[in-house]
């Protein structure tokens, strides 16, 4: 299978399908030879943060000397970044042979896979062929039913912040969502939740913890010193851990707090990983599209934002390190919460420029922009025809210009905005 054939075929399969369940995934695994039972795993769930949370442990674990796997989703630039050992990429030849076995499996299983159990078994078995010590593994969607929870050798549980997304298949209220989200919790792991999680939240996390016989920790935001930065630049003090994130934003200081509480919950489970691996492993991170910044002057900024928590985020962290209100160029998928996403950005723009993603879940740009409309000055929302005049605009316009609104988006626009800044006097920073 070429490398084109094997993503039709992962492509090609359902998102969903059926009642929620983990009885095809297990089906599959048989199938495949049970690869998931050859690695220790750290599981990660959540609404916001969760890729960031994977990305920064993977490359702590990597920089303490273990062979380590991590699948994120979804991938912001090329397909093969849902597939990294010590932070590479599958190797296309590899892709297509894993997913071809993947695929033989299925056909012997009694139902085919959705796209996301394919995909994570394209993974485990690549991560039991290379014998990784270690691996992380983000959740797609929930995670009770979440093709990952099929893993059983569940050393850490992280569960990110939680806020109210896919409630049409999670539930509509913050509580219900912590409830599939804390599924991955295993008996006796150890629990790691972000720092300023939602009260109902954190008692559903709290009482599963308890029902499992988990151990939960819980950073305390009294724990954190933010240290004098400049622009966009993220340093603080966490238990004695001085770091510079490449990341900016409070929201990622308490990511990153996560990743050492992680790192450490290994370390009392017998793990040698020192002090200075989970420094090294902070600092050199690299996670595209999480507010990323492309150029300082004039501001170029990319965010992959999908949802209300993510979008006030954002806009939270350009209050605070951007004086100026730039342009926004903003796409989004049309089953998001995209009213309640338009109120927390808006007031973070000068004006607006939308545009239709690539994907058929795509709101149209026409329709953003008529609901955007009411947020903005009369004049300040234009809807473009494609991403190319879009980002003409708002590269036009001297406080500088942030594209944001989904990770769909942010992976069509990314190259994009690299050829357009490479071509400019000043460069990327």
């Amino acid at each position: 299978m070429d490398m084109q054939t094997a993503l039709e075929w992962l492509q090609a399969l359902p998102r969903l399908a059926g009642e929620p369940g983990l009885d095809r995934m297990r089906a599959l695994l048989a199938a495949l030879g049970e690869p998931q039972k050859n690695c220790r795993y750290v599981q990660i769930a959540g609404t916001n943060g969760k890729g960031t949370v994977a990305a920064l442990t993977a490359n702590i674990l990597w920089r303490a000397g273990y062979k380590t796997g991590l699948t994120v989703s979804p991938y912001v630039l090329e397909f093969r970044e849902r597939f990294q050992i010590d932070g590479e990429m599958i190797p296309q030849e590899t892709l297509e042979q894993l997913a071809g076995e993947v695929r033989a499996a299925a056909a012997r299983c009694p139902e085919p896979p959705v796209q996301f159990e394919a995909v994570t078994a394209v993974a485990l078995l690549w991560f039991s062929r290379e014998q990784c010590e270690l691996a992380v593994l983000e959740t797609g969607l929930g995670g009770r039913f979440d093709a990952t929870n099929a893993v059983e050798n569940t050393l850490v549980a992280a569960i990110t912040r939680i806020d109210l997304d896919h409630t049409e298949l999670l539930g509509d209220t913050v509580a219900r969502i912590a409830a599939e989200k804390a599924g991955i919790i295993k008996p006796r792991c150890t629990v790691v939740t972000y720092p300023v999680q939602e009260k109902e939240a954190l008692q559903v996390i709290a009482a599963e913890c308890i029902k499992k016989k988990a151990d939960l920790i819980a950073p305390a935001p009294e724990d954190f010193t933010f240290l004098k930065s400049g622009s966009f630049e993220n340093r603080f003090d966490y238990g004695g851990y001085q770091v510079s994130l490449p990341f900016p934003g409070a929201h990622q200081a308490c990511n990153a707090a996560m990743a050492v509480e992680i790192a450490l919950a290994l370390w009392r489970q017998g793990y040698a990983i020192s002090d200075e691996a989970i420094l090294a492993g902070l600092e050199s991170a690299k996670f595209p599209a999480r507010i990323e910044v492309l150029r300082r002057a004039p501001l170029v900024v990319l965010d992959g934002c999908h949802n209300p928590s993510g979008a006030a985020v954002l806009a939270a962290t350009l209050k605070a390190h951007h004086p100026e209100k730039p342009a926004a160029v903003l796409g989004v998928m049309a089953d998001k919460a995209v009213d309640r996403l338009l109120a927390a950005l808006a007031p973070a723009f000068s004006a607006v420029y939308t545009v239709t993603p690539a994907t058929p879940r795509a709101m149209q740009a026409q329709e953003l922009a008529r609901r955007a409309e009411p947020l903005l000055p009369p004049g300040k929302v234009r809807a473009c025809a494609d991403l190319s005049q879009a980002l003409d605009l708002a590269l036009m316009q001297p406080q500088g210009a942030v594209i944001c609104g989904s990770l769909y988006l942010a992976a069509e626009a990314r190259p994009l905005l690299l050829a357009r800044l490479e071509k400019t006097a000043d460069g990327l920073p």
